[in-house]
């Protein structure tokens, strides 16, 4: 029998949980919750499905959790990218359990994540679709999400015929 150790993506979660339960508006945390988590679920799903092995699952994971950080903790979408990138910099420096190759690759996703129509590193690449993953899933039906070019390249990725 094993005996479940905390990860780093708990360390990470941790900083996620906090910020979110600290927020005064109910709905605005229960998004957050969805959204935040939703998106590193989806960003571990795609990278592996994409070959990576899990240590890279849990770096994209962790991105995905920290890519619209300021956006819940101060309730406005001005420059979140750039802004969520400097406090996941921070948040992962002060656990102290990532390299600064990883602590850099996690923001760069970050800050380029709201830059969909141009094609960037992998890494990134996959925070981007995670997120319009992510958007879509939490209604299938809605058009808007499904529509987009992204969401249709991970529908024929995923084998979803019958969308």
């Amino acid at each position: 029998m094993f005996e479940r150790q905390l990860t780093r993506i708990d360390t990470v979660r941790q900083y996620v949980d906090d910020m979110l339960k600290a927020c005064e508006d109910k709905e605005t945390a229960r998004c957050g919750f969805v959204h935040l988590y939703g998106v590193g679920q989806a960003c571990a799903l795609i990278a592996l499905r994409r070959g990576h092995d899990r240590a890279y699952a849990e770096l994209a994971e962790i991105a995905g959790m920290l890519h619209d950080f300021s956006t819940y903790e101060d309730n406005t979408r001005e420059e979140h990218e750039r802004r969520s990138s400097e406090r996941a910099r921070t948040i992962l420096t002060q656990t102290r359990v990532f390299t600064e190759t990883e602590v850099d690759r996690v923001c760069q996703a970050i800050a380029r994540h709201g830059d969909k129509k141009n094609v960037h590193e992998e890494f990134d690449e996959i925070l981007k679709d995670a997120d319009v993953m992510q958007h879509w899933l939490r209604n299938p039906v809605e058009e808007y999400f499904f529509v987009q070019e992204r969401v249709q390249k991970l529908t024929e990725e995923f084998r979803l015929t019958n969308c």
